[in-house]
């Protein structure tokens, strides 16, 4: 014991002595720059938008689309941050509140989003127990008991969706003609570029939005955005040269993903000060972008729905029990309606299950690509793309899940 008590004073010491960073929570997603590179023309539009609301307008309700980490919080954030220093110092009633859907024990059910906006509103309801719609009237007697402008932001707005239905978009923007002082309005942030495509026609036409598209950053554009972190978050000449290009080039193979490019450069400083090094190299970032593959597999495999869940399966279950490279759409719509009898579920129909699988396609989970065979049709011919090293650990996360 004496030995192991000596090995990690080892291993602190080397820590307390060795340290690379100045400041790690630079490089960190929960950290607010005080700039934002490269989103000006965005943050201005957002601006435009929602001026309005200073003079105590309702505005039209804006949805924010772009991939992940290409700035669409930060700028919608900047702006919320301006007009609540505007709205102190003009002493209107404008209110902006934020939630993040992605949150379960907030976003999984409607009863939860507005528990969660009570409270940010200053009241309380009991965490379950009573009927949804008395909790819309707790609501609509919280906000209008004097005139005011509300604001809400709803980040990663699809997941919400996904888990409730539109109905509770349609609900909360139907208020507004129930409210005799206040009125609300919406903005939608979301990762899905055709997320509103979805949407029931009547909660479309409800919403009357407004859309901004955030483009993907490029190399060069990550680049600034790095070098603009890392100055603050690294001690004085410890990246080696061609660390951030290489970043920034990984990162914007990823669809321009800056959060993904930031994730990158602090791992690989981790695994730099783990190994006692006095520089974080291009090695370090390889190793960096092993982590975050695996981790990112592993992360998309816990939190997708069950469908989704049965249909990797089936394609795992192929995969290992035939011992193919190789499949095609059929063979594993045939065995995923037999693990959809196992475990109890409702089966997709074989079109619906050919959306999954061009999601996963998306996601990196598979290769595939459509081929003719004649008069048969067509079919996909799909390999997977999940590391074998990592089939143990998908099977135990799916298998836990199913209840297999």
């Amino acid at each position: 014991m004496e030995e192991v008590g000596k090995k990690i004073d080892k291993i602190f010491d080397s820590f307390m002595e060795n340290n690379l960073f100045k400041d790690k929570f630079v490089l960190q997603a929960s950290y607010t720059p005080e700039t934002i590179p490269h989103r000006d023309e965005q943050i201005e539009q957002i601006a435009l938008i929602l001026a309005p609301v200073l003079r105590g307008e309702r505005t039209s309700n804006l949805f924010v689309y772009g991939k992940t980490g290409s700035g669409k919080t930060l700028s919608v954030q900047c702006v919320r941050n301006e007009l609540l220093k505007r709205n102190n110092l003009e002493k209107n009633n404008l209110v902006i509140e934020y939630i993040n859907c992605k949150l379960k024990k907030v976003s999984d059910t409607e009863y939860r989003i507005l528990a969660e906006l009570i409270k940010k509103l200053g009241g309380s309801v009991p965490a379950t127990g009573l009927p949804t719609d008395q909790v819309y009237n707790k609501f609509i007697e919280l906000i209008d008991n004097e005139k005011k402008l509300i604001v809400i932001i709803f980040d990663e707005i699809d997941h919400a969706v996904n888990k409730i239905s539109d109905n509770f978009l349609y609900n909360l923007t139907r208020l507004n003609s129930e409210l005799s002082k206040s009125q609300i309005c919406i903005v939608g942030i979301s990762n899905n570029l055709t997320f509103l495509d979805d949407l029931d026609p009547r909660v479309k036409s409800s919403l009357s939005e407004e859309e901004l598209v955030f483009p993907p950053y490029g190399a060069l554009q990550l680049r600034d955005i790095l070098k603009e972190r890392a100055d603050k978050a690294f001690n004085e000449g410890v990246l080696d040269e061609g660390v951030i290009s290489k970043c920034a080039a990984f990162a914007a193979r990823e669809h321009g993903d800056a959060r993904r490019a930031l994730d990158l450069l602090r791992i690989a400083g981790e695994i730099a000060e783990r190994d006692n090094m006095k520089k974080v190299s291009e090695a370090n970032i390889d190793l960096a972008n092993e982590k975050i593959e695996k981790d990112k597999i592993l992360d998309i495999v816990k939190t997708e729905p069950k469908q989704f869940q049965l249909v990797l399966l089936s394609i795992i279950d192929l995969v290992q029990k035939n011992k193919l490279e190789e499949i095609f759409t059929g063979d594993v719509y045939n065995t995923y309606q037999i693990l959809c009898e196992k475990t109890r579920t409702d089966i997709l129909t074989q079109r619906r299950v050919s959306d999954i699988l061009s999601e996963f396609d998306m996601m990196g989970l598979i290769n595939s690509s459509v081929i003719s065979k004649g008069r048969q049709g067509r079919t996909r011919r799909i390999r997977l793309s999940v590391p074998k090293q990592l089939f143990g650990k998908v099977r135990d996360i799916l298998n836990d899940s199913l209840n297999i």
